[in-house]
């Protein structure tokens, strides 16, 4: 028997649950077409520079990465006008959250996070035994700064904005993020994702890195997963004052970003085209699904993202369900503490229009069940 004793932070931490693939659901069901519209990914497909990029260093794969990624970053400085001692590449954003705890926590920290929001937040906090404080959204998720300021106190290390935010697609606008920034300490480290930033189309909205090219004490979470379509090869960065970077650099592995990440991220980011289609392909899906959702009766958050979080209530893991079994994945709000709400990412307009339809034919047959329950 195994008496080898794992760490007690163990305890307290719950894994991050993917939404279901394509081929597992087809499996399980025993169905031949599928849509997935869980996971926030470009329905498009990846930038067609990147696979092109891709395709040229295939024979280049017996040797090993550049480990400090100096063509991505130099690519990524000219794009947004940053330093390249301002930016450190990573496997994903997810891994850039972890490496932020290991950088910065010790067991008596605390961390807050408004909520609902993504969940990988908390797990770097409670794998360095570091305690969470949770502060809700307003009224229709909306930030509030006189809570987060609230919620402060001597133990802080870190503040989590997510903007816009997973789930909820709402976000903060840039004179709510200043003024955080000033009311803060300044011994208190802000972790804005803007991971979404690109669907993001008000004119008061920031995705943060002019507070970087300032100096503040900030670090902002970008990824290569959402609208450049590069998902599946798990590559983004984070840009922060140059001291910040350093710190974080001591606990960063060398070879973190395969090659293939690396040289797909230097191209996708100069795609202009593709970016721009793919926020076209959103613009129009939302309102696609607006206008199917305010038909129905559905209640729905207005999103700046590309997805959108849609109140069901008591039917909602009912709705669920059924959208698997009849081929569309979708993802199920319990996970954020929401079990009236389901999240459904912006597909292509077939794809869309695919949803719509199954969602009628649910929502049909839920009343008719209503119904005849009232009856009896």
């Amino acid at each position: 028997m195994n008496q080898i004793l794992k760490r007690r932070a163990l305890d307290r931490i719950k894994p991050y649950t993917p939404g279901k693939p394509l081929w597992e659901v087809k499996e399980e069901l025993g169905l031949k077409q599928v849509i997935k519209l869980a996971s926030n990914e470009n329905p498009l497909g990846a930038s067609p520079k990147a696979i092109e990029a891709i395709s040229k260093i295939l024979n280049e794969l017996n040797r090993y990465p550049d480990a400090n990624a100096v063509e991505l970053k130099k690519t990524i400085a000219s794009c947004l006008d940053v330093k390249t001692e301002q930016l450190i590449i990573t496997n994903g954003a997810d891994e850039l959250i972890t490496l932020i705890s290991e950088t910065y926590l010790e067991p008596s920290d605390e961390i807050i996070v408004p909520f609902p929001s993504f969940s990988e937040y908390d797990f770097g906090e409670q794998l360095m035994g570091a305690k969470v404080v949770p502060v809700p959204l307003d009224h229709e998720y909306q930030f509030n700064i006189e809570s987060i300021l609230a919620a402060v106190t001597e133990h802080t290390k870190l503040i989590y904005i997510c903007s816009p935010n997973n789930p909820t697609g709402t976000y903060m606008p840039k004179l709510m993020l200043e003024e955080l920034l000033h009311s803060l300490p300044k011994n208190i480290l802000v972790v804005f994702d803007s991971a979404y930033s690109h669907f993001a189309a008000n004119e008061d909205y920031t995705n943060g890195l002019e507070f970087v090219r300032s100096d503040y004490p900030i670090i902002v979470l970008q990824t290569f997963s959402k609208i450049y379509g590069l998902a599946g090869v798990r590559v983004g960065f984070g840009a922060a004052p140059e001291s910040i970077i350093q710190s974080i650099l001591h606990v960063k592995e060398p070879f973190n970003v395969n090659s293939l990440a690396q040289a797909a991220a230097a191209a996708a980011i100069t795609d202009e085209e593709h970016v721009n289609h793919s926020k076209k392909v959103n613009t129009k899906g939302l309102e696609q699904l607006y206008n199917a959702l305010t038909e129905f009766g559905i209640k729905y958050t207005k999103s700046m993202s590309n997805f959108i979080l849609i109140e069901f209530g008591a039917n909602a893991k009912e709705v669920y369900q059924q959208l698997l079994a009849l081929g569309v994945i979708v993802r199920y709000g319990d996970i954020w503490g929401l079990p009236g709400h389901i999240r459904i990412s912006i597909g292509t307009q077939e794809e869309n229009t695919v949803l719509i339809e199954a969602i009628s034919s649910i929502l049909l047959e839920l009343r008719l069940v209503n119904f005849k329950g009232e009856v009896k």
